[in-house]
């Protein structure tokens, strides 16, 4: 059956997208996209492709808010990411740990993006500090958009109760932080002015892996960015077709695996790749990037709580609710 396949292609799904691995039964045409086109061709049009990555909480929005139910996902998380690293601060405004987020202005590019709805989560579960609390500035533009394309409409609800306002005309979040028209700045991706080294603009937690393990060791919880989304009409009519991409998608991503372990000291420029795969497993298990249900459901079930207790998603979600059934019972195993 030949099926569309939309994703970034990133080593866990490089080998579907060059044809080494395969999906059963199945003839696949892969997509490179980014994650804003893709969420916005899910949610709004044109809707063809069979199955495609999708940011988890625009999906968690759609589906509580809007009764969307054209897709449904499988537990297969192609980007996950700890986001303590995320937290941009100018470094001549006294900010020095969290607590000193309270009454500050923080700009961001889309309020209710997976990786906010986590920090925000994060900061008030670690260190006590609320979204109330916050005076959120929303950027005129992303300067992201190149890598992750136009902001879909659930990264950009905004609830009650909080303090939001737009930025100024024609200024990006990276703008907002130099200029000093926020604090700080909460973003996925570097902003430009600290790639570029920009003085007064630093991280708020500058050993951010450090404080990333802690967070891991304690909490179990690897955050998830992105999912899997399958045409349900499909899924319904194919009742073979989910297992067969999960399974599709888990021999890609044991493919990458295999190469980092194999020759990733060689085809990856760190110098000390080879430690920190070892550190890495060491800390998280040999299936760190794990799919399935077995395993995430902690982290899954603590981003539900997040969205619905900052005012996002209107009920609080179940697995059973947002999966698609039979991927419930998934394994993912090396």
């Amino acid at each position: 059956m030949p099926i569309t396949v939309a994703a970034y292609r990133t080593d866990r799904t490089a080998a579907l997208a060059d044809g080494r691995a395969r999906i059963d039964r199945c003839f696949v045409t892969f997509e490179d996209d980014s994650i804003g086109d893709m969420n916005t061709h899910v949610f709004d049009t044109p809707r063809t492709r069979t199955v495609t990555e999708v940011g988890l909480h625009p999906y968690m929005l759609a589906f509580a808010n809007e009764g969307f139910r054209a897709y449904t996902i499988l537990p297969i998380f192609l980007l996950r990411q700890f986001r303590h690293k995320s937290i941009f601060i100018r470094t001549d405004r006294g900010i020095e740990r969290p607590e000193d987020l309270r009454g500050r202005r923080i700009g961001t590019p889309g309020y209710s993006s997976t990786s906010l709805t986590w920090i925000r989560g994060i900061l008030e579960d670690e260190y006590g500090v609320k979204p109330t609390q916050i005076e959120w500035v929303v950027s005129a533009e992303d300067s992201s958009a190149s890598a992750t394309g136009k902001a879909s409409a659930q990264e950009n609800l905004v609830p009650d109760g909080v303090a939001i306002t737009t930025g100024p005309p024609g200024l990006d979040d990276s703008d907002l932080l130099e200029q000093g028209v926020v604090d700080a700045l909460f973003h996925a991706a570097e902003p430009r002015c600290y790639a570029e080294g920009f003085p007064l603009v630093g991280r708020l937690f500058p050993d951010h892996r450090r404080v990333e393990r802690a967070y891991f060791e304690r909490t179990g919880i690897f955050p998830i960015m992105h999912a899997v989304a399958i045409r349900k009409d499909l899924a319904a009519e194919h009742p073979w077709l989910p297992k067969a991409v999960f399974d599709g998608f888990v021999t890609a991503k044991t493919s990458a695996y295999a190469q980092m372990a194999r020759l990733g000291w060689a085809t990856n420029m760190l110098p000390w790749f080879g430690q920190e795969l070892e550190e890495t497993r060491a800390l998280m298990g040999p299936n760190f990037y794990s799919y399935g249900i077995d395993g995430n459901r902690n982290a899954l079930e603590t981003l539900f709580r997040y969205s619905n207790a900052q005012g996002l998603a209107d009920r609080l979600l179940t697995i059973e609710d947002l999966f698609e059934p039979s991927s419930l019972a998934f394994q993912d195993s090396l």
